[in-house]
């Protein structure tokens, strides 16, 4: 706990770096405090790392983790693969495979096989929402919603550590088939340029706080044009704030990257950084909270997201507590997502019934000023949909859901009801009620 430590008693000054050590499946056994583990658990970290990206810091590793706790500890699980996250045919593949020697070409030419049983890419990502200049593909932007476009910087298409329910694994796994990604900063304000109707910019990845500040900058300020004027949002989605806060307070170039959040404010523009927390432990140091004024500061708001996941968070006095803290230090609560239907859902996901129920007593237990989170949210096919509840309506009982956003935005808000199930854990499982044969949506 040194760096939390010298952060509390004012010893730190931004700009001094810190060394960033980081470990992956090639060095994981350079790890001290891995050692604390049995080989059987060990052996199965390597096995999955082998499919599922894993990346770590020293930051992570020395200050978030508790290690008497593991491997219950929830950011132990947030960020080392576990065995069950592969299913028990795709485990023995690679075991296997590590145990008899096999090359790095095999290992990989097999975990690629894996990787395509996954759904690397859900929600239409690389079939409905890549929009076009011309005849042309913007292969690094994803438009699926009116008036937000999502774009995916190549020099931010990695993360100071790697969350292991990430939907985005895909971009990590060293295939570029699977990436969404481009270097194209021109292309980008050209697109933006012809298409008034877009409003917010999401910067997204991988994590575009790994980027150096001169690039953001590259992305971001010619923004301020008058030609873009009708760009009124920029959204940043990072994980920084948890694994590496120091992006914002001693890197060499913290204070650069602030001053370009401040002047994008000053400008006009409305920037807002999407913060991910999945528990309240990531936001317990020092650092984080100084990390959290210093943005402030700037005129930035912080706005607070994550999923609800088995093993991790699955409980509403998590969400609760986590949420009362984020308003006190001057964040605002914004969603709460369904697990997606990618990856390593099989360890993560919950009964859809179940997340409305952690949601439900979440936010029974905090004030107005924490009911700002909205969920538990779906980010599917046709877009955003909320479920809003469990209920008994003319003998039958439905889901309540709806649309928070659309592909097609006449559908945003519109009410309407599935078969309740109590195992469904994702959209495609439920089934119209009321004997209609299809959703609204469907054609």
């Amino acid at each position: 706990m040194r760096l939390q430590t010298e952060v509390a008693r004012g010893l730190f000054t931004p700009g001094d770096p810190v060394p960033f050590r980081v470990y992956t499946h090639r060095n994981l056994d350079q790890i001290p405090q891995l050692q604390s583990l049995s080989k059987e658990q060990r052996f199965g970290i390597r096995v999955v790392a082998q499919v599922l990206p894993f990346r770590v810091n020293q930051y992570v590793v020395d200050e978030l983790i508790d290690w008497d706790d593991v491997p219950d500890d929830p950011i132990f699980r947030l960020v080392f693969p576990q065995r069950e996250m592969l299913a028990p045919e795709h485990f023995t593949r690679i075991a296997d495979l590590l145990l008899s020697g096999a090359d790095q070409v095999t290992l990989k030419q097999t975990a690629d096989t894996i990787h395509r049983a996954l759904n690397p890419h859900p929600a239409g990502q690389m079939t409905r929402n890549v929009p076009r200049i011309g005849n042309e593909f913007l292969t690094g932007a994803q438009h699926k919603y009116r008036e937000t476009l999502l774009f995916f910087p190549r020099q931010g298409q990695t993360c100071h550590s790697y969350c292991t329910f990430c939907f985005r694994w895909a971009q990590f796994v060293q295939n570029k088939e699977l990436q969404i990604a481009t270097r194209e900063v021109a292309t980008l304000h050209e697109y933006l340029q012809s298409h008034t109707e877009v409003t917010d910019l999401l910067v997204t990845g991988g994590d575009p706080m790994v980027m150096k500040s001169s690039r953001l900058a590259e992305y971001l300020r010619p923004l301020m044009d008058p030609a873009l004027e009708h760009v009124r949002t920029i959204r940043i989605g990072t994980k920084a704030l948890t694994f590496w806060p120091h992006r914002f307070v001693t890197d060499r170039d913290a204070d650069h990257v602030l001053r370009l959040f401040s002047e994008l404010v000053r400008s006009g523009k409305h920037v807002a950084l999407m913060a991910h927390f999945e528990h309240g432990r990531e936001i317990e140091g020092p650092i984080v909270r100084e990390a959290v004024r210093r943005i402030r500061d700037t005129g930035v708001i912080i706005r607070t997201q994550a999923p609800v996941l088995r093993h991790i968070n699955d409980d509403a006095a998590v969400w609760s507590s986590m949420w009362q803290t984020q308003v006190e230090m001057g964040m605002v609560p914004y969603y709460m997502f369904v697990e997606r239907d990618t990856g390593a859902r099989r360890y993560f996901e919950l009964p859809l019934e179940r997340t409305w129920e952690i949601y439900r007593d979440a936010i029974q237990r905090v004030s107005g000023l924490g009911r700002t989170a909205r969920g538990p949210s779906m980010s599917a096919d046709p877009g955003k949909v909320e479920l809003q509840g469990v209920t008994d309506i003319r003998g039958e009982r439905v889901f309540a859901l709806r649309f928070i956003q659309a592909r097609n935005p006449d559908w945003v808000q519109r009410p309407f009801f599935a078969q309740y199930d109590p195992r469904a854990t994702w959209l495609d499982q439920l089934r119209p009620a009321f004997g209609e044969q299809k959703f609204f949506f469907e054609d």
